[in-house]
């Protein structure tokens, strides 16, 4: 929760280190209508026909992994480990932690989810009972019941990610092992629950001779109903936007200003307003290295102590760095494309701005 928290005041100093002075000086923040954990959460809005309606996990197989159409997750076992866990699968432990934002050793809570970068061979005898697919010998859920995974960005928490997706906390906490403090960190890949009855317990299902039968949940209560919208026929309609993740860009997305700073793919794309900039999810200790050529304009630091840089370009243009430790850097330095600034911290993300002056512009404009 605290990282969390330090994180969404990282973002905000990052949005707003523009304001350096022409020597480079650090002029200050101003955290004013930031709202980490309580945007637009007002009156009327409830959890509860979620929560009520949440389903049961699914059983992993006996390694741990609970297979769906479009991913697989691990399931953490007391005292496991990204690599304890990358070892059982025989998956590369680095890959495995980059793809989940944390590093090999950092002990896992019992119960945590693990996504993993690349599919594993079936379980084959002995799988567990699928409660989504409703039949034995498969670990998976149908198509359609596949959870949603939600990449955790900077400033977000498991209250705000439950609100978003109208799940009830404790369910999003028992899906994914979350401790008892909540707490999430940027990058971490979270399963969203599904909707939809509890899987039936065998033990009431039959009833005694003469009983009857218990009578079914009318369909009705099993979740709540769509919030059905008519637009207009004359109504435009948008063309839907395109994944917005670095792995996609090509050469001649952008104008090729700049480099990106860290190898890794967007996880947080640029909506000004309430990111300034892209995270990028970058692996523990990857190098950080400087955009372009400039000049270092200041060095310093969020609430939590993590540094933030500011190199100035031509053109009154800026790019801001921060989510980096171990900056070799200094203010005033001259830098070219590609010296390195620093490393990824351990919470796998690496923000990253570019400023016209005051202005924040979408980076990806910018880059190769």
């Amino acid at each position: 929760m605290a990282r969390a928290r330090v994180w969404a005041a990282l973002t905000v100093t990052a949005a707003l280190v523009a304001g350096c002075g022409p020597d480079g000086e650090y002029v200050g923040l101003n955290l004013q209508n930031f709202d980490p954990d309580l945007r637009g959460f007002g009156g009327g809005m409830s959890t509860s026909q979620a929560a009520a309606s949440a389903a049961p996990r699914p059983q992993p197989d006996q390694r741990g992994v609970i297979s769906y159409p479009g991913y697989q997750v691990a399931i953490a076992r007391q005292g496991d480990t990204v690599a304890t866990i990358a070892s059982r699968l025989g998956l590369n432990a680095a890959q495995v932690a980059s793809h989940n934002a944390i590093a090999p050793n950092v002990a896992l809570n019992a119960g945590a989810v693990v996504a993993l970068p690349t599919r594993v061979a079936a379980a084959g005898a002995g799988a567990v009972t699928d409660p989504f697919a409703g039949r034995s010998g498969q670990a998976g859920a149908q198509a359609g019941q596949q959870p949603q995974q939600h990449v955790v960005a900077a400033g977000e928490t498991a209250w705000s990610v439950a609100r978003r997706y109208n799940v009830a906390i404790n369910d999003l906490a028992r899906w994914n092992g979350l401790g008892s403090d909540m707490a999430v960190r940027p990058g971490q890949r979270l399963l969203i629950p599904v909707s939809g009855a509890a899987a039936p317990n065998a033990t009431q299902v039959v009833t005694r001779p003469g009983a009857g039968s218990p009578t079914p949940q009318p369909p009705s209560a099993a979740g709540a109903l769509p919030d059905e919208r008519t637009t207009p026929a004359s109504a435009p309609v948008a063309a839907p936007s395109g994944p917005n993740l670095g792995n996609t860009r090509t050469a001649a997305s952008g104008s090729g200003r700049f480099q990106m700073p860290v190898n890794g793919s967007i996880a947080r794309a640029y909506a000004p307003g309430r990111n300034e900039g892209i995270d990028i999810s970058a692996a523990p200790g990857a190098p950080v290295s400087a955009a372009g050529a400039g000049t270092v304009a200041a060095i310093t630091r969020d609430v939590g102590q993590v540094p933030i840089i500011v190199i100035r370009h031509e053109d009154n243009l800026m790019t801001v760095y921060a989510g980096l430790d171990d900056v070799s850097v200094t203010k005033g330095q001259s830098v070219q494309a590609g010296t390195p600034l620093g490393k990824a911290r351990n919470e796998g993300l690496v923000h990253f701005e570019v400023r016209n002056g005051f202005e924040s512009v979408d980076p990806e404009r910018y880059l190769n």
